[in-house]
Parts: structure tokens; C-alpha cells; sequence
């Protein structure tokens, strides 16, 4: 069976002319499954390891690449952040999904699927999910929002609650430009970067050894020539 990926903002709607025009975005997802059992690349439910996290969106995982945010074009194009190993204080697991610029985001979702497993020695001080463009340490600021699941547990299996400060708010009506696609030359386009940052800090913390997660992003492509009369999607009413 045939695939179709459309390039651009998809708009639906009966009536796509005029000032009274009933056309709407159509809301877009991403989507990526972890099994923190699972250390298999190109296995569905895999979920990175130390300093390594993964890409996924309903395709079997592969390892992801989180870049340093910059919205400056270079020769060698975006720089790879390096993420933190795993250590006796934190450690990091995540998810790497790519929009394209200025995408409104319509919803995040954090489903804790099973419980973390391996922390039973710990003494735990804050366990989240952090949801930005770009890796976020934790106790960190966030871009996008953020899932509080325990401080001194793993948290409890469910969908979970999502908070959104003021600024996250703001942040969501339209995404950074925030890598650079190296393979345009010297004519680069700009994607954005949604990461899910799993973090896990106190003392004697260890590598989870289970626990299944799956991180959801929802998202509207703007169309940044609605607003004109001769400009799609009016049509040629000039």
C-alpha cells in the first residue's frame, strides 16, 4: 500500500475562500514507546542507556540525536549535545522528536505505562519528565512543560498530569528554530526540537532495570501566509 507524506501545513475545511472561510489546521502527532528493559537498537520499546536517547514515533526505536538549540547558521552545521552518564546522583533516559518550525503544540503526554524498577536501594529526591527543546538537567527549566512524578518515589502508573508555567504557554503557540539541516549547504531550513528528558536524581541511584513509558506530542504546522487576501488559502481574489 502507497504512503503520502505531505510537505507543508495540511488545512481542512469546506470553504477555504473568503473572509468567512471554515478552514482549520489539522493536528499532527509524534510519539515514542520506551521499555527501560529493553537495550535493543531498532527494537520497538527500546530505550537508550547512559548518555544515549531514542527516537521512535511508531517506528521500531533507534538511537535520536538531541542538538545544542541555535538558530545561526553555520558550515558545519547543528552541534550534537553531549548528554549526561548515568551516575550514583542522576540519571537520564529520553525521547528526541523533530517538528517543523513554529508548530503550535496542542498537547503533551506523559503515559507511565509500568513502574520503574532498580531504585529500590535509592534515596530519591525528584523523579520528572522534563519536555523542551533540548536535553533539561534535572531541576532544570523547561521550555514546554513539565510531569512531576514523585520526589521521593518513582511515581504511579497513569496518564499524567502535565504542568505548564506562564512561559511554557507562550512557548507552545509557536517552536524554536532550533537545529539547522546541514545537507541544504549554504541554504539551510530550520526544524524544532521536542525532548523528553526522563529524569531520575538523589543518592545511590542506579539504571532502571524496567518500566514503560510513552511520550506524546500534538501539533498544528502553522501557515504563516494566512492573513492576505491573494495568499492561500483565500484564493485569486484579486
Amino acid at each position: 500500500m502507497a504512503r503520502s507524506t505531505f510537505e507543508g501545513p495540511v488545512l481542512s475545511g469546506d470553504n477555504r475562500f473568503g473572509p468567512l472561510r471554515d478552514v482549520g489546521y489539522t493536528v499532527l502527532e509524534q510519539d515514542c514507546y520506551i521499555d527501560l528493559s529493553n537495550t535493543t537498537v531498532g527494537t520497538s520499546g527500546y530505550s537508550g542507556g547512559s548518555g544515549q536517547f531514542v527516537w521512535g514515533n511508531n517506528i521500531p526505536n533507534l538511537t535520536g540525536v538531541v542538538y545544542t538549540p541555535s538558530s545561526t547558521y553555520t558550515t558545519t552545521g547543528p552541534t550534537v549535545q553531549t548528554i549526561p552518564a548515568d551516575t550514583s546522583t542522576q540519571v537520564y533516559r529520553g525521547v528526541v522528536m523533530y517538528l517543523p518550525t513554529s508548530s503550535q503544540i496542542i498537547a503533551v503526554d506523559v503515559d507511565y505505562i509500568s513502574a520503574i524498577t532498580g531504585e529500590s536501594g535509592a534515596t530519591l529526591s525528584n523523579v520528572s519528565v522534563f519536555v523542551s527543546n533540548n536535553y533539561t538537567a534535572g531541576g532544570g527549566t523547561p521550555t514546554y512543560a513539565t510531569a512531576a512524578l514523585g520526589t521521593t518515589t518513582v511515581g504511579t502508573a497513569g496518564r499524567q498530569t502535565i504542568t505548564y508555567t506562564g512561559t511554557n504557554l507562550a512557548n507552545l503557540l509557536a517552536t524554536t528554530s532550533d537545529i539547522q539541516n546541514p545537507s541544504l549547504g549554504a541554504n539551510p531550513s530550520f526544524l524544532s526540537q521536542v525532548v523528553f528528558t526522563l529524569s531520575i536524581t538523589g543518592t545511590s541511584v542506579a539504571a532502571p532495570t524496567g518500566g514503560k513509558f510513552n511520550f506524546i506530542v500534538r501539533y498544528a504546522q502553522n501557515d504563516n501566509n494566512i492573513g492576505t487576501l491573494t495568499q492561500y488559502p483565500y484564493g485569486n481574489l484579486d
